[in-house]
């Protein structure tokens, strides 16, 4: 394994950077007419069809009166899992729970001036799906990550979905359920589990929005049914970008790349540093620490391929290399992080420090995990309360407030071309229409 190392001085750095820039591009157009095909057949045939494409894609065959994961099951595995590990869940969603509920909104009302009353009436949405990855790993942090600030937020009825080959059931996944608070649990995945969200089934019900990761199946079928329900985003690899100017431990740093480049291999690592030697090192300690991992073959694949050691001459260049990336995951492993914060415009979650690793986030922080990818932090944020929100304006006016305006709407509505709606206002003058 063998880490890029490279110059912002180098003549060919521009068309370098220009090629890591593209990381959050997806050959989505590969998967295109068969996540469509999936939809729009389970869309019309529901549970039949989701059984077929579970027994098909996760070997798994069941039936419909069996689909939903029972109490007893549910209870089985809560208590079936480790002592400490239930506590580290149940501390870790009582502090989500916490930073979350920092988060939520009112509604309000003001009257400004007399006779006129404008306001913001926030609702939580009814129904809600979570998507939870069943593959390469079980991720229970992704289920309360998901969950939580729904429930913060007043969701109903949360759902969730999960991959499960062979149908065995996790029961880390199966237990985060139960701590979380999720109504049902399904154990289907792929983009059929979206259509099923999306459309409903005889058995799974349609929800308003659908949150969590998943592969490019799942990302495509999210990005397809968006209009016919809310989504959360187009969720990439997983990707984390450190900025060091030499301060703290290589093997710090090295251990945080690693952490991202086990997700999968097309996980993306990015040291951007004003020490060159310090870049040396932390790629010396790459290849030491990689070769301890259980999963040192997929990091490997993702430092080859997407891991990258940028070797800036400020560290004003550092940032402006890292805006224009917008990490996912933002690392400032500075001695004085808060002093540089202001530089920072577009990042997904930031670090600071150099006790303040990834990990923390990923579990027991508070801050949601669930963060904008592939440079999506410019416009995306973080999944949170809000996002489980709902929004309808207030507007009320008494009739002599409506009079001081209402010749301005008319007159705008007949530049418009709309004479129906100035009838409105004409007819309320008193006018013949």
């Amino acid at each position: 394994m063998a880490i890029r190392i490279i110059k912002t001085s180098d003549s060919h750095f521009d068309a370098l950077f220009a090629e890591i820039l593209k990381r959050g591009e997806d050959d989505a157009g590969n998967v295109d007419g068969i996540v469509t095909e999936i939809l729009l057949n389970v869309k019309k045939r529901g549970d039949a069809a989701l059984l077929e494409y579970t027994a098909r894609f996760d070997n798994f065959t069941t039936t419909s009166e069996k689909l939903k994961v029972s109490e007893d099951e549910i209870e089985e595995a809560f208590n079936a899992i480790e002592s400490d590990v239930k506590k580290a869940l149940t501390i870790a969603a009582e502090r989500i729970r916490t930073f979350h509920e920092k988060q939520l909104e009112e509604s309000w009302a003001s009257e400004d001036e007399e006779g006129i009353i404008l306001g913001q009436l926030v609702r939580p949405l009814e129904k809600v799906g979570i998507y939870v990855p069943g593959g390469k790993a079980a991720y229970p942090s992704s289920v309360l990550m998901n969950t939580i600030p729904a429930r913060v937020a007043g969701v109903k009825q949360v759902i969730m979905v999960v991959p499960t080959p062979g149908g065995e059931k996790n029961k880390y996944l199966l237990a985060a359920a139960k701590i979380a608070g999720v109504d049902a649990v399904y154990p289907v995945g792929g983009a059929q589990a979206v259509a099923a969200l999306a459309y409903g089934t005889e058995t799974i019900p349609n929800v308003d929005k659908i949150v969590g990761p998943g592969n490019i199946f799942v990302a495509t079928a999210k990005k397809m049914v968006f209009g016919v329900v809310d989504i959360d985003m187009i969720a990439g690899p997983s990707e984390v970008l450190i900025i060091s100017d030499g301060s703290g431990e290589p093997s710090y740093i090295a251990a945080d790349m690693l952490a991202q480049a086990e997700h999968d291999e097309m996980a993306s690592s990015t040291l951007i540093t004003t020490s060159e030697e310090f870049g040396r090192r932390v790629s010396d300690e790459l290849s030491r620490q990689v070769e301890k991992l259980k999963r040192r073959d997929i990091a490997k694949a993702s430092i080859d391929n997407r891991g990258v050691i940028i070797i800036a001459n400020t560290l004003e260049e550092a940032f402006n290399l890292s805006n224009d990336m917008a990490p996912e995951h933002l690392e400032l492993a500075l001695d004085e992080p808060e002093k540089h914060l202001e530089k920072v415009n577009n990042a997904g979650a930031i670090f600071m420090g150099h006790y303040t690793p990834e990990a923390l986030g990923d579990y027991v922080a508070g801050p949601n995990h669930v963060l904008p990818t592939g440079g999506s932090a410019k416009f995306f944020s973080p999944l949170g309360t809000y996002d489980f929100l709902k929004r309808s304006s207030l507007l009320s006016f008494t009739k002599e407030a409506f009079s001081k305006i209402g010749r301005e709407a008319e007159l705008i509505a007949d530049v418009e071309g709309l004479e129906g709606h100035g009838n409105t206002v004409r007819i309320r003058m008193g006018e013949a229409i």
